[in-house]
């Protein structure tokens, strides 16, 4: 199994430093409702402007925070540093906050950038140097208004949304529970409950996967949230009845890696992110398991070859590159 060191680091760093202030190109998630709104991205996004899109720059700012805190000697480690102090500024908060508050971003980035905002906040928070519990006091009052969201929104939810893509809701409360069990009792309860209102009940998961854009596993990680929410004996019997034939190797799509024809196009390119958070699931399934359990031994090794096809392409093309390391790195730091 590949492991995190300080070579991969900095090959990681190197690559979300090359994206996260690289303005275009850029994907807007951006409602105009007059001739005023017609703005770039840099100007609209102080802070998250790059990455070809705001939730990438979110989580390609995870990256840089969680290596940079891994491994404070690496050598991008002052690059890093100096650019979070120019860009994490109060005004530049002040400013990511203020565009929530636009009539037409009630549905911005939701879910899948809010619950990435609540992983980076959750990280900032873990820096114990001077210069670290600065930047998680700035980015705390963009991260309020993030948790307000799902607060807003959870009872709202009355079905989980299952596609293999950003709006998948297994996703974002796995995401969320790392912020709020720390800093928000009442949304962690609430994102806990609502895993379990809807996913408690789901038994024989099918797994008609993957489809030609997923760059997650409905079923994985719907098995992923289950694992965080539910204590160890009760998380063993539900996965037993969710996919009650995986000891025979079923459903074999599974444990089988997606093949990427065309890594120049963007959709086709999340197949490579298919791989890198399937094995990050795979992983994070092994750990509720029992060592003798011979699926723990089957989930470990469907995430060793889900990581061999796809770390090598973590790179090249900036279709996968402006957010490829971080999916790496969550399957790297289970």
């Amino acid at each position: 199994m590949p492991t995190l060191d300080a070579n991969l680091a900095s090959r990681f760093a190197s690559v979300a430093l090359g994206h996260v202030t690289r303005e275009y190109p850029n994907k807007l998630d951006h409602v105009i409702t007059g001739p005023e709104d017609v703005r770039g991205p840099r100007e609209l996004h102080p802070i998250f402007f790059g990455s070809f899109d705001w939730h990438s720059s979110v989580h390609g700012w995870w990256t840089l925070f969680t290596l940079l805190r891994r491994f404070p000697e690496m050598p991008e480690a002052p690059r890093i540093r100096v650019l979070a102090d120019e860009l994490f500024t109060e005004a530049n908060v002040a400013a990511e906050a203020a565009y929530l508050d636009r009539p037409g971003s009630r549905g911005f980035e939701r879910p899948y950038g809010w619950a990435w905002l609540l992983m980076l906040a959750a990280e900032m928070d873990r820096h114990e140097d001077d210069r670290g519990r600065l930047s998680a006091s700035r980015i705390r009052p963009l991260a309020l208004a993030f948790a307000e969201r799902f607060r807003a929104f959870l009872p709202l939810a009355a079905y989980p949304v299952r596609v293999g893509t950003h709006y998948n809701t297994a996703f974002a409360l796995r995401l969320a529970l790392d912020w709020a069990e720390a800093n928000d009792p009442a949304l962690a309860r609430l994102c806990r409950g609502k895993a379990l209102d809807w996913h408690a009940g789901d038994r024989d998961c099918q797994a008609w996967e993957p489809s030609q854009d997923e760059f997650l596993s409905p079923a994985l990680m719907e098995a992923a949230l289950m694992r965080r929410v539910l204590p160890e004996p009760e998380f063993r019997d539900w996965f037993d009845a969710f996919l009650p034939r995986l000891a025979e190797g079923r459903p074999a799509t599974l444990f089988r890696p997606a093949s990427v024809s065309d890594r120049s196009d963007g959709k086709i390119a999340h197949l490579d992110g298919l791989n890198l958070s399937r094995a990050w699931c795979w992983r994070e399934i092994a750990g509720g398991l029992p060592e003798a359990d011979a699926r723990a031994a089957a989930a470990k090794k469907a995430a060793e070859a889900h990581l061999a096809a796809a770390l090598p392409h973590v790179s090249g093309d900036y279709m996968g590159e402006h957010w490829l390391a971080s999916f790496a790195l969550l399957a790297l730091t289970v």
